[in-house]
């Protein structure tokens, strides 16, 4: 079979190891991350920090990274799988109309999801999370609670087909069982396939 397809969801001032994390793992596990934005152009990743005494986030800038697909461009049916990165886009980039649709594509057909720290902004808004249990950053949880969904203080919360982590501290703990989802599909699809 061909390699499938899997969305990375950024915009400017996405969180550098929220993106570059999730792009390499699945690539390792066999899979195609394809980087959507608003546009296809070069966007400029941040790295953020709660320094010792300061009570808000610190950013710097971090790598650039190339959006392959426009939102307007995706076609949801092409994608095993979604994952919103984190950072200060997705309060700016969960207005597009056709990432709201793509993002409830993902939600309604059940296939796998990954969301961390400020990502979960895009499904909160494209009313995605009523009753489910996610983790976020805390100055998220009122996004996430607002819209019906459910805040958990953890470094892994699976809720079906959603994985969630609270920041890229979390990486490690998240993105695994993420990654296994995405596998069992594809192993199903191929025995589906086969039989």
């Amino acid at each position: 079979m061909s390699q499938e397809k899997v969305l990375i969801i950024i915009g400017d001032a996405s969180e550098t190891l929220d993106t570059l994390y999730p792009f390499y793992r699945l690539i390792e596990a066999g899979f195609k991350p394809v980087v959507a934005a608003p546009e296809k152009r070069k966007y400029q990743m941040v790295m953020h920090e709660v320094k010792p005494g300061w009570t808000i986030t610190k950013e710097w800038e971090g790598y650039t990274i190339d959006a392959e697909v426009s939102f307007s461009e995706i076609n949801p049916e092409e994608y095993a799988g979604i994952m919103f990165s984190g950072g200060r886009a997705p309060e700016y980039i969960r207005y597009d109309e056709d990432l709201v649709r793509a993002t409830r594509h993902f939600f309604e057909a059940g296939k796998p999801i990954a969301s961390v720290c400020h990502g979960v902004e895009i499904p909160a808004y494209a009313d995605c999370v009523r009753d489910r249990r996610m983790a976020t950053v805390p100055k998220c949880k009122f996004d996430l609670e607002v819209c019906g969904g459910i805040f958990v203080d953890e470094a892994c919360v699976i809720d079906g087909n959603l994985i969630s982590g609270r920041t890229f501290h979390d990486n490690g703990h998240y993105l695994g069982p993420w990654i296994k989802l995405l596998e069992e599909a594809r192993a199903n699809k191929e025995t589906t396939v086969k039989a």
